[in-house]
């Protein structure tokens, strides 16, 4: 559990959302415009990228209290304040990302020191390659392989939608290397080895993100590769990528959270005075967000405390992206009917709840990950928004 004053880290950080705020509209029009902000020094990405103690000399300091952002609750208080400004950037920047969290949870500590050593460079970003053209997430129907050429072992397969992946310097695969739920293998790769061939693709909404494809031609792997391989079988691989998600769901539904805040205060920014059905409605959604917001971080909470559990989080993702989409889209007839043309942030926050939602699992993977954790037992005091 976090021992940081996390409203003083929300306070800390809204200077930080407000610039990325500045960027938003550039950084849609180009994704290469983020390195316009990454050069103007506005976003600490570095800092906030969640590295163990020890990889930074500059660790991010709140009322001179150094905060590593580890925690699954700092993480949360962290994208939603930033997401104000832009969730795309929050996703898109450099940094350990979700490979970070994988690497925590199977990597021995040689492994993790060559990924974290690599990654503390300025500008490096990692990539998740777990996404399939053919299969999407479902991990256990995995085609990517481990196969053999030249009597050594290589990569084969093709991963899509894989954040990142065309500018990364390295991070991980998952792949089949056998038959069977535990024939899984979470890989560390470089992006410079032969046969490693990404490409990024054309999105409609959270562009920072710079989704991609990548095609492994016979990517060579060493032995060093295979992370979790001083773990049982049954504690490595579709393990890694269950408590992953499982700790990533309530960042994502924080993002949600932080679209949807930055939606209404845009409307009550361009808008001088409501109607009384407007202004009710408004305040419901204020009632609600408070709501979702708590709802998240009791789910991140709950992620730190067993990231085996995934029942709060998918709640939270659920019930941030229903508020989320609902609001992106009853905000712009305020304005008028040529709001999303005037206003184009305002789009832009339309067009990022969708690719919100397909961050680790739609809504409809949530609720049914969320039923088997009722009829479990495992959430009879999570009051559901």
């Amino acid at each position: 559990m976090t021992t940081v004053d996390l409203v003083a880290l929300r306070d800390h950080l809204r200077p930080v959302g407000a610039a990325l705020r500045e960027h938003a509209l550039a950084i849609d029009a180009d994704p290469a415009a983020l390195q316009v902000l990454l050069d103007s020094g506005a976003l600490p990405y570095r800092q906030l990228g969640g590295f163990p103690p020890g990889y930074l000399d500059d660790p991010l300091r709140v009322r001179g209290v150094p905060v590593h952002v580890r925690t699954c609750v700092e993480r949360v208080v962290v994208a939603e304040t930033l997401a104000r400004g832009d969730a795309s950037v929050v996703v898109g920047a450099p940094g350990p990302s979700m490979s970070g969290v994988v690497v925590d949870d199977l990597a021995d500590d040689e492994q993790r020191d060559r990924f974290y050593r690599r990654v503390a460079q300025p500008g490096t970003w990692t990539f998740f390659g777990l996404t399939e053209p053919d299969r999407g997430s479902d991990a256990a129907a995995l085609e990517t392989a481990v196969a053999e050429a030249d009597g050594a072992p290589v990569l084969r397969g093709h991963k899509k939608y894989v954040g990142n992946v065309a500018r990364a310097s390295l991070g991980v695969v998952f792949a089949r290397h056998r038959p069977g739920p535990l024939g899984v293998g979470v890989y560390l790769v470089d992006t410079d080895r032969p046969g490693f061939d990404a490409a990024p693709l054309v999105t409609t909404g959270m562009r920072a993100v710079q989704l991609g494809e990548v095609r492994l031609h016979d990517v060579p792997l060493l032995e060093q590769d295979t992370l979790g391989r001083h773990l049982s079988p049954s504690r490595r691989g579709l393990l890694g990528a269950v408590r992953t998600f499982n700790r990533l769901r309530p960042v994502v539904a924080s993002l949600a959270v932080g679209v949807t805040q930055a939606a209404l205060d845009y409307v009550r920014a361009e808008r001088s005075s409501f109607t009384v059905d407007e202004r009710w409605r408004l305040e419901t959604f204020d009632d609600r967000l408070h709501a979702a917001r708590a709802l998240v971080l009791q789910a991140a909470r709950a992620a730190d405390a067993d990231p085996a559990d995934g029942t709060l989080p998918a709640a939270a993702k659920a019930t941030a992206l229903d508020l989320a989409e609902e609001v992106t889209h009853a905000v712009p007839p305020l304005l008028g009917p040529g709001a999303r043309w005037e206003h184009p942030y305002l789009d832009k926050l339309v067009r990022d709840v969708p690719g919100l939602e397909m961050m680790e699992g739609t809504r409809t993977v949530q609720r049914l990950t969320l039923a088997q954790g009722w009829l479990q037992g495992r959430a009879r005091h999570a009051e559901l928004v």
